[in-house]
């Protein structure tokens, strides 16, 4: 393992620690509203605390662009920046949902190279270096063998935080419920990357995101043999949020269902 991954298990480890300690007292909670239906608990802020904890004491001079607490300083000098979500799920987690994950990742002068993916609720790690593959508690995985959309089982994340490209969004998940074997919304958009580069998902598809929501899955997916697009199909889904993920022959079919409906405000 590589020695920046063998830290951000580390890190991660460490974050499920606090994550599954907190889950047994979650009647006591304190939930604070960063936005509608976005939500922050202590757990993420210790989670988070304790991830940049691992990473500080080994790589001091690296950039850090986190959710909770933004961008540090260090990103302007470093080519080097981790890409934290301490928890996401917070909404699953807070009700006791068990669908959450931690998500770290790495990118060198913009470039990912280091992923990772706890589940702490299953014990399920899952990590992929640029160049080496992806893994689920160390053994290879590969996206599916699914070539057709129509036996194909898809996740995806309803928008939650802004509502201007809904009527676009809808349009997407009526054509593809009747295109599908399925839709599945699990509501921690890591773990569904992490499941499309393992095969549990043969695609994946989501507006809004953030890019600690899908820094690590994309790289994850790419390793595993997938493919990974904004809804052009380019590679700017990190900048516009928008994400598109899928087998080689799913993921086309996707986009071919999804580009009729983006509006001007959702071109990317």
């Amino acid at each position: 393992m590589h020695p920046t991954l063998t830290i951000a298990v580390k890190a991660a480890r460490r974050a499920g620690t606090v994550i599954n300690r907190a889950s047994m007292q979650l009647d006591i909670l304190t939930v604070q509203t960063k936005s509608p239906n976005d939500f922050v608990t202590e757990v993420d802020q210790a989670a988070e605390a304790a991830i940049i904890e691992v990473l500080r004491d080994a790589y001091p001079e690296h950039g850090i662009l986190a959710e909770e607490s933004g961008e540090s300083a260090e990103s302007a000098n470093s080519e080097y920046q981790w890409i934290i979500d301490p928890l996401d799920g917070t909404t699953n987690f807070i009700h006791g949902f068990p669908q959450y994950a931690i998500s770290i990742a790495l990118a060198k002068n913009g470039v990912l190279e280091q992923a990772v993916v706890y589940d702490p609720t299953r014990n399920e790690l899952f990590t992929a270096t640029k160049g080496r593959g992806a893994f689920l508690n160390d053994r290879r995985i590969r996206v599916s063998k699914r070539t057709r959309l129509n036996e194909a089982l898809i996740g995806t994340g309803f928008p939650y935080r802004e509502f201007d490209n809904i009527d676009a969004y809808l349009g997407m998940f009526k054509d593809l419920t009747q295109k599908t074997a399925g839709i599945r919304r699990p509501g921690a958009a890591a773990l569904d990357l992490a499941y499309v580069a393992c095969g549990r998902l043969d695609g994946f598809w989501e507006m809004g995101l953030q890019p600690w929501d899908m820094a690590a899955g994309a790289l994850m997916i790419q390793e595993a043999g997938g493919l990974v697009s904004d809804l052009a199909g380019e590679a700017a889904y990190m900048e516009t949020g928008n994400v598109v993920a899928g087998t080689p022959k799913v993921f086309g079919q996707l986009l071919q269902v999804i580009q009729p409906h983006r509006t001007a405000s959702t071109r990317a």
